[in-house]
């Protein structure tokens, strides 16, 4: 137990994240997780049928391939590959036609009829320069000076408007509801300030590195963040919850990949107390009802472009899609839902038996609510492809209790760790120059509930371990 300069608190994408950096940076880091196993949200399990690999919390990564954290690590070389599917996004309609989130700008614009020179005006000054853009955009926004100012002066304005306000530029439903669609994976009211910038984003994603899955499910990621923190001398235990910091050995630095409240509770008196005030007071967001399916045969869309799309937005408009997120901030369930769905068993094989498919899906609902979402969820589906129930062989449901039970940094299946309203997407847990800070200089937030929020792109812990670096061991790394 000697000889441990900083000691990462959860095994998830960003804790990992968090430890490879300082590892990186010559130091000796020992990593601790609850569960049984390392990955919190990006884990793969056999939850409905011996074969079938399902992912019980993340599947889909619009930010992960592109991650400036993951760019700048070896991990293709600790095993993690990625699929891409012919399409990463098919948005159907009612008609039975879809429109598409293509690698390419122009196939993307093509989908969209009357808004295709619009769509092309949003996104072609930025969608050959997401390297540029990611760096500057996937941090705090406090953090100081862009390193792109021009470029991010011009995505500014842009990305600043709620989904609502920048789907006015648009003149027909298809790229209104595209855009609905993308801004809702946030979880947060389409009026929301930076839900418009959401959207765009996830967009250039696509058309940078588009939206692959990992081979063999998201537990690949968690696993080769492993493998190369263990190959920098880094060490992990697992089955080992921590309450205290008492029960953990000293340390100069001590990084947490929790939510807020956990820190408050872990940390104790070593928390300033403004801080552990404004933890224990943290707000969450909107909980998840998901189910995962094993099929006996691939999802019968009606919109042929749905069958070649690794993933699937199930909500025509951008009305029902702002009405359903309306409605679970409002404390209700949605009447329909906005179902977000992946098919990762179309592109790999090695997910289900021959023949055979798994699907992930999941739809917006109140914070901790415990009813039962099954038959909208399939009526949505069936609404898209008629027939898909009769290809269900078994499924598992997860409501917001299971979700929390499997991950406790998603009270209530706030699987976002944290409210996304208002500005708490940008400025979380707290208004701050440096959120990952705490006021102890040995205490910092690495997860989701820090900048740049949630997703599988490690951006959280790598800017958390910058922090750490420059504060507690006065080195130089991203974070300030």
């Amino acid at each position: 137990m000697a000889n441990v300069d900083a000691i990462v608190v959860g095994a998830g994408p960003n804790g990992l994240t968090a430890a490879v950096t300082l590892a990186r940076a010559g130091l000796a880091v020992r990593v601790y997780e609850g569960a049984d196993g390392v990955g919190g949200g990006a884990r793969t399990e056999e939850l409905t049928l011996p074969g079938f690999r399902h992912d019980p919390c993340s599947a889909v990564h619009p930010l992960g391939a592109g991650s400036p954290a993951f760019r700048a690590l070896p991990l293709t070389d600790h095993g993690l590959e990625w699929v891409h599917p012919d399409l990463p996004l098919a948005h159907p309609f009612p008609d039975g036609s879809a429109a598409v989130l293509d690698r390419s700008a122009a196939a993307t614009a093509e989908s969209l009829g009357v808004d295709r020179d619009t769509y092309l005006w949003l996104v072609r000054p930025f969608a050959d320069r997401w390297d540029e853009l990611a760096e500057d955009v996937l941090r705090a926004p406090l953090a100081g000076l862009p390193r792109h100012p021009l470029l991010l002066g011009r995505f500014g304005p842009r990305a600043a408007a709620p989904a609502a306000v920048l789907a006015r530029c648009f003149r027909g439903e298809r790229a209104r509801g595209l855009l609905a669609g993308l801004a809702a994976h946030v979880i947060a009211p389409l009026t929301a300030p930076a839900t418009g910038g959401v959207a765009l984003l996830f967009s250039l994603a696509a058309h940078a590195g588009g939206w692959p899955f990992p081979r063999g499910g998201s537990q690949a990621i968690a696993d080769a963040l492993t493998s190369l923190l263990t190959s920098l001398g880094g060490k992990i235990e697992t089955g080992r919850p921590v309450r205290t910091l008492r029960e953990l050995p000293p340390a100069r630095a001590y990084l947490f990949d929790t939510n807020p409240e956990q820190v408050a509770t872990i940390a104790g008196d070593a928390l300033p107390r403004r801080f552990a005030e404004r933890f224990r007071r943290y707000r969450h967001g909107p909980g998840v009802f998901k189910v995962d399916y094993a099929l006996s045969e691939p999802v019968p869309w009606t919109a042929q472009p749905c069958r070649r799309a690794g993933t699937v937005h199930l909500g025509p408009s951008l009305a029902e899609i702002g009405a359903a997120l309306r409605a679970v901030h409002n404390g209700a369930p949605p009447q329909p839902p906005f179902l977000i769905a992946a098919q990762p068993s179309l592109f790999d094989p090695t997910r289900a038996p021959e023949g055979r498919h798994v699907l992930w899906v999941y739809a917006h609902v109140p914070n901790g609510w415990r009813g039962d979402l099954t038959e909208a969820v399939e009526r949505q589906i069936e609404r898209f492809a008629p027939g898909f129930r009769d290809t269900v062989l078994a499924r598992t449901i997860s409501g917001p209790a299971e979700v929390a039970a499997r991950n406790p940094n998603n009270v209530g299946g706030d699987i976002a760790v944290g409210r996304c309203d208002q500005l708490r997407l940008m400025f979380r847990p707290m208004l701050a120059r440096v959120p990952y800070a705490t006021g102890n200089p040995a205490i910092y937030l690495c997860s989701s509930a820090t900048p740049p929020g949630p997703g599988v792109h490690g951006m959280c812990g790598y800017h958390a371990a910058g922090a750490a670096l420059r504060r507690a061991f006065s080195r130089k790394g991203s974070g300030s």
